[in-house]
């Protein structure tokens, strides 16, 4: 069994055709089919079904695919990583993020990054929530990722930076002239919900904090994403819960940002499955030194 075998498998599924996979590998159709059956006498059955119209994976390749995923992608990183240690120039660095990071920090880093490292490659790997980044970066997907501290990571982590929670209003709502505001003064209010709000022991954050003050949120609209929500709660449709940085970073120009008194705060990590060297290591020195320091001192509430 070679990695090169596992390439082709994987091609073949991603594709769902032999004719397609060999079109995109570069090479012959019949030395792909030598090559999947090679891999198959290896595993001991058959790990794709020949359709009349494609291929799918048996049930043996569809058990057989993570770990072959897992493979190619940790290959990929081990010769990335080599070279990183080796002082290689160009290269690539993969880079795994939460939306809001990806949005609100990833912007400004990645262009001083480019102006010093202009032969590595930057490749962005965007994840909605922090279960869907830990799951990827573990199955091998990118070299570090950025986001909330992972719980129980078996490799890496290293602090960079807090992420604070803050509520945003219209510019011209009752409390725009105002830096802080506490929960219990929005129980009346309607709320911009979106599926990327953090989940604190199972339960989302807003749910959690607005039942400890007493009251349960009136939800007005849920969204995808969190650039979405702060232009609803901007355009007056509703309160929005957003991370800080994505609001006065990026989509936040119109509106007001209100922090809570106390203000909820969560630390912000790099992890990878290994410790960073080279390209990796210089990034994670470049977002500890970027990374957007507090508005102003406080008491803080971690979320």
């Amino acid at each position: 069994m070679s990695l090169r075998q596992m390439e082709y498998f994987l091609a073949v599924v991603e594709e769902a055709s032999f004719t397609r996979a060999a079109e995109v590998l570069h090479v012959s159709q019949p030395a792909l089919s030598h090559q999947i059956k090679a891999l198959e006498r290896a595993v001991g059955g058959a790990l794709l079904e020949r359709m009349p119209r494609g291929v799918r994976p048996t049930p043996m390749g569809r058990a057989f695919l993570p770990h072959a995923e897992h493979a190619v992608r940790s290959a990929a990183q081990a010769h990335r990583a080599a070279r990183a240690a080796a002082g290689a120039e160009g290269g690539e660095l993969h880079v795994a993020a939460v939306h809001s990071v990806a949005v609100g920090v990833l912007p400004d880093v990645f262009a001083r990054w480019r102006a010093a490292h202009p032969q590595v490659l930057l490749h962005l790997h965007e994840y909605a929530t922090t279960q869907a980044l830990e799951e990827e970066v573990e199955r091998g997907t990118a070299d570090l990722a950025v986001g909330p501290a992972p719980s129980d990571w078996p490799g890496t982590v290293v602090p960079v930076g807090e992420e604070e929670a803050v509520l945003v209003v219209p510019f011209d709502d009752r409390f725009a002239g105002r830096t802080t505001v506490t929960l219990p003064e929005l129980a009346d209010r309607h709320w911009i919900r979106c599926a990327m709000e953090p989940v604190v022991h199972g339960e989302r954050f807003l749910d959690r904090a607005c039942a400890r003050a007493g009251f349960r949120p009136r939800t007005a609209v849920w969204t995808e994403h969190t650039s979405t929500a702060v232009r609803m709660a901007a355009a007056g449709v509703g309160v929005c819960l957003a991370p800080s940085h994505i609001v006065r970073g990026a989509v936040g120009e119109d509106c007001a940002v209100l922090s809570h008194a106390p203000s909820w705060t969560r630390e912000t990590t790099v992890f990878a499955r290994v410790p960073p060297t080279g390209a990796a290591e210089a990034f994670v020195e470049l977002l500890r030194a970027t990374w957007p320091k507090p508005a102003a001192p406080g008491l803080h509430a971690r979320v």
